[in-house]
């Protein structure tokens, strides 16, 4: 990456661990998945880019906090996580945080991951990584 030149910012939205329903995963708990999480999160910023989860609850306020975190800075890419997407019960939830991202950061590129530990494909398909990243 050219000193000087802003970072590739990338927000992941997903699902707050102590939310998820963890039913259908034996011996997942939400310490394990939130440490996935922050595993793919690192890797995306050992990679050089800006990566932040936004973490939301089940629709209470999910609108809101999404809003807040695409209103910090502009984005290049927004990553919707299986655990929004995948369930039926979550449909609606997706349906307005996509409305949301449409809205507030228009020019970013969306992606999708299928689980937990594919975060990094998923963006590196829509974005490269800055050049200075080993």
């Amino acid at each position: 990456m050219l000193k000087g030149s802003p970072m590739k910012r990338v927000v992941l939205i997903g699902l707050l661990p102590s939310v998820v329903d963890l039913s259908a995963f034996p011996g997942l708990t939400p310490e394990k998945l939130g440490a996935s999480l922050a595993r793919e999160e690192q890797s995306l910023r050992d990679l050089g880019f800006d990566a932040r989860w936004c973490l939301t609850d089940l629709g209470e306020t999910a609108e809101a906090v999404l809003r807040a975190t695409l209103d910090e800075k502009p984005c290049d890419v927004v990553l919707i996580g299986a655990g929004v997407r995948a369930s039926a019960a979550h449909f609606l939830l997706f349906e307005k945080l996509v409305n949301v991202v449409h809205e507030r950061a228009p020019q970013a590129k969306i992606c999708f991951n299928t689980r937990p530990d594919d975060t990094r494909e998923a963006v590196l398909r829509w974005i490269e990584a800055p050049a200075s990243a080993t």
